[in-house]
């Protein structure tokens, strides 16, 4: 599967991670679905890091932020196509957290590792399957003008 983001908005992503870090931070990508099972961010979502044990290496939206986001893009003819985060000082590698707390089946996981403050690599993931048996599989990041 592909996921396609225009180049200001992966630029906004990357640096929502500097400026967040040494913490994670977190948001959501909005856009549209195709026929063919891909996806185009058309807005990015920053959401606060509501996490408080460990902001450093775990982050949540909170279900109120995400049901108003959810709204938004839903009125303005949108869906909610993914979730971003970073990673501090860490590969950009889902971890068996990120797995065990994704619950947004087809929707794409992009993950952004943040190194001593400067944003390096951006991958992106797709969750696959149930809730008993889902997985990240490897997604290809398009970036488009």
């Amino acid at each position: 599967m592909v996921l396609r983001i225009p180049k200001t908005l992966l630029d906004q992503l990357r640096r929502h991670g500097e400026e967040t870090y040494p913490h994670e931070c977190c948001g959501v990508l909005v856009g549209a679905f195709d026929d063919a099972g891909g996806k185009t961010v058309e807005t990015l979502v920053k959401c606060g890091n509501t996490r408080t044990d460990s902001p450093e290496n775990r982050y949540h939206i909170s279900p109120a932020e995400l049901v108003r986001i959810q709204r938004e893009a839903l009125l303005a003819g949108h869906d909610i196509v993914g979730f971003y985060h970073s990673h501090p000082d860490h590969p950009a590698q889902w971890s068996a957290t990120d797995l065990a707390e994704a619950h947004w089946t087809g929707c794409s996981y992009v993950i952004t590792s943040v190194e001593h403050g400067h944003a390096e690599l951006t991958h992106a993931f797709l969750l696959q399957g149930q809730e008993e048996v889902k997985r990240f599989v490897d997604e290809v990041l398009e970036v488009i003008a």
